[in-house]
């Protein structure tokens, strides 16, 4: 075998490339892939297998579930020596992962050409009457105004979905102080509070600190309050609280509302998906689906409650920050 030294600075430079070619492979692919060394120690591992995998860390020996996994379901494994170190690189996959993810795909596609649908068929009404005899004109710009937000903001948060799933925004960076960013968002929403008569609240300890960006805590916020300002109803309270519970701290979201039935519970969590009451008020159907994104990509847990007529409760749990 040629070594860098017997080749030259030239062979050194494209070694070198190789080795980086090698490290990108491995990064950035959407495979959970995982290199081990003859001890089955971690040698390396691609940023979906950290984000997926808990415990997976280099130098450390396979974590528990991903050999539990390795043995229901055999990785692909390629083995392979580099200066007489025997190494193996994994891939953990089912055969019908790419089906299901080309299925889950064409279903998102499908979903954000209907939402976007509804508001511009809407938008071409009104445009339409306007030219009508005796058109209220100005009453139908506003609304023309506010469909064309509404389709902004869907836009806006399928990009930041899509952005967040692909690790393009790095969710546990740092921690962050809570309250005084909650206190940030809830005075931000005050007027739009007003106008839905709801009235918002924060409440926690000083000093609680969640394991997200500061950016990141506010788009959890911010979606946690909107969807009681545009679901709980009039005169409904909702509180936003963070405080420590045991090891971990706790970021909870409440309302004494309207409340949700049992069959959509199950359910809030899903893109697009909205009760049938939520259906008539404006919404993108995304806000939920971005905060349980957001808490589990931060190693958190989150849990939905409540009852019809018995308010709305989100439950987010956290390792300490």
């Amino acid at each position: 075998m040629t070594t860098a030294s017997e080749g030259g600075p030239g062979r050194a430079d494209e070694l070198r490339l190789d080795a980086e070619r090698g490290r990108v492979l491995v990064e950035e692919s959407r495979e959970i892939a995982v290199v081990i060394d003859g001890d089955d120690r971690v040698v390396a591992a691609s940023r979906r297998a950290r984000e997926a995998i808990e415990g997976l860390a280099e130098g450390a020996p396979l974590p528990q579930s991903l050999s539990r996994r390795a043995q229901e379901s055999p990785p692909l494994a390629v083995p392979y020596e580099i200066e007489g170190r025997r190494e193996t690189l994994l891939y953990f996959g089912q055969p019908g992962d790419l089906a299901a993810y080309e299925e889950l795909r064409a279903g998102f596609t499908a979903a954000v050409s209907h939402e976007l649908r509804t508001p511009l068929a809407r938008l071409l009404v009104m445009l339409d009457n306007a030219d009508l005899p005796g058109a209220d004109v100005p009453e139908l710009i506003e609304g023309a105004r506010r469909e064309v937000e509404n389709v902004s903001e869907l836009i806006d948060d399928v990009l930041f979905l899509s952005e967040l799933e692909t690790g393009r925004q790095v969710v546990a960076l740092g921690s962050t102080e809570a309250l005084p960013v909650l206190e940030e968002v809830i005075a931000r929403l005050s007027e739009s509070a007003e106008r839905a008569g709801i009235t918002l609240r924060v409440e926690g300890e000083r000093g609680v600190a969640l394991p997200v960006r500061g950016r990141m805590l506010r788009v959890v916020a911010e979606n946690l309050a909107t969807n009681a300002l545009r679901y709980a109803g009039e005169g409904a309270t909702f509180t936003i609280s963070a405080r420590r519970e045991g090891a971990g701290v706790v970021l909870e979201a409440r309302d004494d509302g309207a409340g949700v039935s049992e069959a959509d519970l199950s359910r809030l969590f899903e893109r697009f998906y909205r009760a049938d009451r939520a259906r008539a008020t404006r919404g993108t159907g995304l806000g939920l689906a971005i905060v349980k994104h957001v808490v589990t990509s931060a190693g958190g847990e989150i849990e939905a409650t409540g009852a019809p007529g018995q308010g709305f409760r989100i439950r987010c749990v956290f390792p300490a920050a």
